[in-house]
């Protein structure tokens, strides 16, 4: 009634709806979780992918063979490659927030795709072979693109897990973190965690910690305690050291310690230094069998 009287002065006010926040961009870690436990062999359908492929699953990666093929699901990146480009075919749906683009390095003999999550992690796959059809390698990097993306929507990406003793336990960053690498990694340099967890590099020095999928090739040498393979890449001299893989029956868990020469192909003096590294990480390193 008073409100009547005074002809209208009265209204009545309605809480203001609730924005639509419309659907979340999907970041990296929304994806996958924990990056340095993340299964990669279960982002890929091997029977739909590459039917009757071996898949070996890496501290960082997905390794499949099939005859002369090779599919690799991983590593994880976040630094920025010249070589990725847009992608506008890929023909199948994407989350919001993700883009599928590609890579035009090594185009010959690969075709390669990146899962670019919206946080600007990505997710590196990658097809390999001899036969020299472009068109049919990218048909399978399509393919795994897809069932790496059904895989992450559908809450299925499996986790891996790191017995007593192996490699994957170990913080790759700490055997770095010691004057002994000051001469191979450069006067005041820093280790730096790699994006996984499972890598580390202090200046010019490389320390990764995986599953080997290929056999090793050259003569062994004893570093660090250890049997070990010295190898010149380019501007790398790498040394690798590997021991059996708690876990996984018949593979062998590889220490890769590599050292760059800055001003061009590595040298004598440059393995020099990686040896010397060599000498002070693999002690550190934690045997089977061993307390």
């Amino acid at each position: 009634m008073l409100c009547a009287l005074l002809a209208g002065g009265c209204t009545t006010t309605q809480a203001a709806p609730e924005p639509d926040s419309g659907p979340t961009p999907l970041t990296a870690a929304d994806a996958l979780g924990d990056f340095g436990s993340i299964d990669y062999c279960s982002l890929l359908n091997v029977p739909e992918v590459a039917p009757g492929a071996v898949a070996v699953p890496t501290f960082e990666s997905c390794y499949a063979e099939a005859g002369r093929r090779t599919i690799l699901v991983g590593p994880l990146a976040f630094d920025s490659d010249p070589n990725i480009k847009p992608y506008d075919d890929y023909p199948g749906p994407v989350p919001d927030g993700v883009a599928v683009q590609q890579s035009m390095f090594n185009d010959r003999s690969a075709c390669t795709r990146a899962i670019t999550f919206a946080d600007g992690n990505r997710l590196d796959l990658s097809v390999t072979d001899d036969a020299g059809d472009q068109a049919a390698r990218c048909g399978v990097a399509d393919a795994a693109v897809g069932s790496a993306l059904a895989a992450i929507t559908a809450r299925k990406v499996g986790r891996l897990t790191f017995p007593d003793r192996s490699w994957g336990r170990v913080a790759p960053c700490v055997p770095l973190d010691n004057h002994a690498l000051d001469a191979a990694a450069g006067p005041g340099s820093r280790p730096a965690i790699g994006l996984s967890g499972h890598s580390c590099i202090r200046g010019k020095v490389s320390f990764k910690l995986t599953v080997e999928t290929t056999e090793p090739a050259g003569p062994a040498e004893k570093l660090g305690g250890r049997d070990a393979r010295v190898r010149v890449a380019g501007a790398f001299c790498l040394v690798d050291a590997t021991q059996p893989a708690p876990g996984l029956p018949g593979r062998r868990e590889l220490a890769e310690i590599s050292v760059v020469e800055t001003a061009g192909t590595a040298s004598d003096g440059t393995c020099t230094l990686a040896r010397g590294a060599a000498n002070s990480i693999l002690p550190r390193l934690p045997t089977p069998g061993q307390p």
